[in-house]
């Protein structure tokens, strides 16, 4: 079932930091970010891909159901990752204005991967 790490988050005078770095269950093989959206990302689930989502501004709400459990995950700082399991079909909704989503990805994109239908 998807999960929140919570991220170190090194702050000074200049600023803030945060590192992810010997943390994720994964190598990471792609990563994207989505921002500007008008309406609701994901609806699928995959075979093999494990994701890790983070906000990196804004927030959005993430739905996961597993088959067994359902559950919101709201992402509103960019200390919380969410770590997102093959089987955890999603959906990302509800964000804020000028919010960006980076997520990193175990795979490389393959259509095949995905499986649109909701348990």
């Amino acid at each position: 079932m998807a999960r929140i790490i919570n991220l170190q988050k090194f702050s000074d005078e200049r600023g803030s930091l945060t590192v992810v770095e010997k943390i994720l269950p994964f190598e990471i093989k792609r990563f994207y970010y989505i921002y500007d959206v008008t309406s609701k990302r994901g609806g699928h689930r995959h075979k093999k891909t494990i994701q890790a989502l983070m906000s990196l501004g804004g927030s959005c709400e993430v739905y996961v159901n597993n088959g067994q459990k359902e559950e919101i995950f709201l992402l509103d700082s960019p200390t919380k990752c969410l770590i997102l399991e093959p089987e955890d079909w999603h959906t990302m909704d509800k964000f804020s204005e000028g919010s960006t989503l980076l997520v990193f990805s175990s795979e490389f994109y393959d259509k095949d991967d995905y499986i649109d239908e909701e348990y």
